[in-house]
């Protein structure tokens, strides 16, 4: 057994079929229990985000938290993220965003379903979580440690096809403001991944909006927040229209995912959109 076996969670899918994957994002919690984003009560938009995640068909086998977990970074939004996400009672995985503090939420996120495990070999699957937060930043960066961890596992995985998730975006997503906070060094995160045997696929947060592509053959998604939109194709900060969401993916045995984003749109939310900063 390698040492990234050994650094693995392993976990057995609820289908012989697929994995289901909920990712949910940018939730930006406050310690105070009323908090608000540009006017937008985060815990209350979280609330309804999770409350139509329980609605679910089907369940899912997993759920990604992928950044910007809170907005104040402080411990009691991280007591109370756990608090829902332990709820569910089904495995959690998460990783930094630049508003948060790993030194903090690390200690406080573990436990009773939610890990700290940095990859996940589940069915035909592996999910491989990367830190591309910068303390004290806004833009992202990957680690040269990070990626090394990436290629050993792309390369010594040759049976499964990998989700690698991120908070930052790797590409340019067409928002002038937005694309200057990206992954800093993206060319050596692509690199990286270039051996991977089978399918991959790039998932992140950050920008707050849905963004689908690809490169050099890797599948790239983006999800909104649980909260504040950005809005697309903007040149300086705007907060967008629509509604917090979440999206439900599903990947199949041969490589394939299927990607629904879903929008809270039965709840009103308030954005103040005169504020120009996050």
């Amino acid at each position: 057994m390698s040492d990234i076996d050994l650094l693995a969670k392993k976990l057995f899918p609820n289908s012989q079929d697929c994995v289901r994957i909920i990712q949910i994002t940018d939730t930006h919690l406050f310690g105070e229990p009323k908090g608000k984003l540009l006017g937008l009560d985060t815990r209350e938009s979280l609330g309804a985000v999770m409350s139509r995640v329980r609605q679910e068909e089907i369940a899912p086998d997993i759920i990604l938290v992928t950044g910007d977990l809170s907005q104040d970074a402080s411990p009691e939004s991280y007591e109370y993220l756990l608090k829902e996400l332990q709820a569910f009672n089904i495995p959690s995985f998460w990783i930094p965003g630049n508003h948060d503090d790993p030194s903090i939420m690390s200690p406080i996120l573990e436990g009773d379903n939610v890990y700290p495990q940095r990859r996940v070999l589940i069915g035909d699957w592996q999910i491989v979580l990367l830190d591309s937060s910068v303390r004290g930043k806004v833009y992202g960066h990957i680690s040269e440690p990070q990626l090394e961890f990436l290629k050993n596992c792309l390369e010594q995985t040759d049976d499964k096809h990998s989700l690698i998730a991120m908070h930052h975006q790797p590409v340019k997503v067409g928002s002038d403001w937005l694309d200057n906070l990206g992954i800093r060094n993206a060319d050596e995160l692509f690199e990286a991944a270039a051996n991977h045997h089978n399918h991959c696929c790039f998932l992140w947060g950050h920008v707050h909006q849905d963004f689908h592509g690809e490169k050099n053959g890797i599948e790239l998604i983006s999800t909104p927040s649980t909260c504040v939109q950005f809005k697309p194709g903007s040149q300086k900060f705007s907060a967008g229209d629509e509604s917090p969401g979440y999206r439900y993916l599903t990947l199949h045995k041969d490589g394939t995912i299927d990607s629904v984003l879903h929008r809270i749109t039965d709840v009103e939310f308030t954005v103040d959109y005169s504020i120009k900063g996050y």
